[in-house]
């Protein structure tokens, strides 16, 4: 199962990179003599809308097969077994194992995949600080 992202980062992500795309386009129509640094916005353009495509296929956590993979900059993939507590702090969630702990921003995560996520965290049977 999917624990999905609020709307509100994603949209950001799709409405920066239509507009980068779109004032690359009047540059590149426009403008007679381009200069490289014209070209770093076709290259934001790509950066925010290949960021609105990731995270919207692959959300913010995946749980499924006994494993939770978490997507990010260094996405993290561990057992559900492994999981020796979680520790809530600021409405964070801190998953550790016994190779390396991940926090879980639950700001970030749309209220019903938040139900979701706290549902599957009670059935490890695991300490709760």
């Amino acid at each position: 199962m999917k624990i999905k992202y609020k709307n509100p980062p994603l949209k950001i992500y799709l409405i920066v990179g239509l507009l980068w795309s779109i004032w690359s386009l009047i540059l590149f129509v426009f403008k007679e003599d381009l200069h490289w640094t014209d070209y770093v916005w076709i290259l934001f353009a790509i950066m925010f809308l290949g960021s609105y495509l990731y995270l919207k296929q692959f959300q913010y956590l995946i749980i499924e097969n006994g494993f939770i993979n978490y997507y990010s900059p260094f996405s993290t993939k561990s057992k559900k077994a492994e999981i020796k507590g979680v520790k809530k702090f600021a409405g964070d969630y801190i998953l550790k194992t016994d190779k390396i702990d991940f926090t879980i921003n639950t700001q970030l995560i749309d209220p019903d995949s938040l139900a979701v996520l706290n549902a599957e965290l009670t059935k490890l049977n695991v300490g709760w600080k």
